[in-house]
C-alpha cells in the first residue's frame, strides 16, 4: 500500500463529491471557472501540510498535471503567483477545512487491529499540544504568546487539545484555540467524541469533577491520573490493592452526601525506575477488580505516552522540524492550515494502518518518517490516477 499514496487515496478518504458539497453548504464552492477551484485548494491545502520544505508555488505545480481528475474537463489548472494562491485560500476559509476534519476523522482499529485494544475496550488518550505560527501582528492579537523570562517568546502559538487511538496514532475530536484558553476548558469540547467501548486515558491536569462527568456520560470508560490532595477516603478495599471512594463536586456535596460518583481507585509507586515519581494515583470508572485488575491498569497508564508520538509526528515529522512554524500569516489562514494538517496526518496514519492490517503487523512497528517520505516522493508521479483507479491497491 505504501507506494501507492497519491493524491487520490486523500480523495479517497475525502470525496470530491463530499467537498464540493460541504463548500455548497459553506457558500465557497466557485461560482465561475478560476485558476484554483474551490474543492481543488481543499486538496492543495492538505498537500501543503506534506511537502514543508517546498515553495507554497512548487506544490501548486506537483499537481498542474496530477491534479486532473479533480477538474471539469474544459478547466486547466495554472500555477499562479503567491498573491493568487493566498486570494484561493482566503476565499476558501477555514471553516469547510473543519468541517471535513469532523466529519472524516475518526478512530481507525479494527477487530484485528493489533496494540489498540485492551480487554476489548479500544484505547484512546485526551491530552493538548502548541504549535507555533508566523510572527505578524493579527496573529499575535488572535493567538498570543507564551511568557517569557524577559517578556515574550518568538512567535505565537496556537493550543489544541485532541484524542488520541493509542493503537492507531490517529487524532480525532480536536479543538483549537488560543494560547491562552487552558487544556481543561478546550477538552469540553473534545469529550463529546467519546463513546461506549472505548477507554479514555488522560493525565491528572485534565481533573474536574464537571470534565470527569461529562467524559463519563458519553458512555466511554476513563482512566485518569488525580493529584494526590484530592479527597478520595478509603470507603472499600478490594482484593487487588485498589479501593472503591466517592467524588464529590462540592464541600457541601460531600457533607450531606449527594450527588456523589463511585470511583476506583489505584495507587502505587514505580520503584527503580528512571525518572518516575514518587508515587501514583489514578481513578477510573471500572469498579470490578475481576474485569479489569488494578496492577494491568496501572500498567496500561503509559500507554497515555502514545499522544506524545502522535503529536510529535504531527508537530516534527510532518511539519519538517521543531525549528519551523505553520506559514500562513493571518489567523484564517493559520486555522485553514491546522486542519489540513490533521487531515494530512490522518490520511498517512490510515494508509499506515491499512499496511499494518495486510502485514498482519502492530502499526507501532511501522515508520511514520518513512511513510511520508514516500507520499513526498509519489505524490507526482502517482497523482494524476483518481481515486476509483486506487481502491485496489495494495
Amino acid at each position: 500500500m505504501a507506494n501507492a499514496i497519491p493524491l487520490g487515496i486523500l480523495a479517497k478518504r475525502l470525496p470530491v463529491a463530499r467537498v464540493k458539497e460541504v463548500l455548497r453548504e459553506h457558500g465557497r464552492a466557485s461560482q465561475r471557472e478560476r485558476e484554483m477551484p474551490a474543492h481543488v485548494v481543499v486538496y492543495y491545502v492538505i498537500a501543503l501540510a506534506l511537502y514543508r520544505e517546498v515553495s507554497t508555488r512548487e506544490v501548486l505545480r506537483y499537481l498542474q498535471e496530477g491534479a486532473k481528475w479533480l477538474l471539469e474537463p474544459a478547466t486547466s489548472l495554472k500555477v499562479t503567483g503567491k498573491s493568487g494562491i493566498s486570494q484561493a485560500r482566503s476565499r476558501l476559509g477555514w471553516q469547510p477545512l473543519k468541517t471535513l476534519h469532523d466529519e472524516v476523522v475518526r478512530p481507525l482499529a479494527k477487530a484485528e487491529t493489533k496494540g489498540a485494544w485492551y480487554r476489548g475496550w479500544r484505547l484512546v488518550t485526551l491530552d493538548g499540544s502548541t504549535l507555533a505560527v508566523r510572527d505578524t501582528q493579527v496573529n499575535r492579537a488572535a493567538f498570543g504568546k507564551p511568557a517569557a523570562s524577559r517578556g515574550e517568546s518568538g512567535f505565537p502559538q496556537v493550543r489544541f487539545v485532541s484524542l488520541v487511538e493509542n493503537g492507531t496514532h490517529a487524532l480525532f475530536g480536536t479543538a483549537l484555540g488560543a494560547y491562552g484558553e487552558g487544556e481543561s476548558s478546550l477538552a469540553k469540547a473534545v469529550v463529546p467524541q467519546l463513546g461506549k467501548g472505548m477507554l479514555c486515558l488522560a493525565d491528572r491536569n485534565f481533573f474536574g469533577f464537571a470534565l470527569w462527568q461529562q467524559a463519563r456520560k458519553t458512555g466511554a470508560d476513563l482512566l485518569w491520573r488525580v493529584k494526590k490532595n484530592l479527597r478520595l477516603p478509603v470507603e472499600q478495599r478490594l482484593a487487588d490493592g485498589s479501593y472503591l471512594s466517592t467524588l464529590y463536586a462540592t464541600e457541601r456535596d460531600r457533607r450531606h452526601r449527594r450527588h456523589g460518583v463511585a470511583v476506583r481507585v489505584i495507587e502505587y509507586e514505580l520503584l527503580e525506575v528512571l525518572g518516575a515519581e514518587p508515587s501514583y494515583r489514578l481513578i477510573t470508572t471500572l469498579l470490578d477488580p475481576e474485569q479489569s485488575p488494578a496492577h494491568e491498569l496501572a500498567s496500561l497508564y503509559p500507554q497515555r505516552w502514545e499522544i506524545e508520538t502522535a503529536f510529535d509526528e504531527l508537530k516534527t515529522h510532518l511539519r519538517g522540524g521543531a525549528q519551523m512554524v505553520l506559514r500562513s500569516k493571518t489567523p484564517d489562514l493559520v486555522r485553514q492550515e491546522f486542519w489540513g494538517f490533521l487531515l494530512a496526518h490522518f490520511a498517512v496514519r490510515g494508509i499506515m494502518h491499512e499496511a499494518a492490517l495486510s502485514a498482519g503487523e502492530d502499526p507501532d512497528r511501522l515508520s511514520f518518517t518513512h511513510t511520508v517520505r514516500v507520499i513526498r516522493r509519489k505524490l507526482p508521479q502517482f497523482a494524476a490516477f483518481p481515486p476509483s483507479a486506487l481502491a485496489g491497491a495494495s
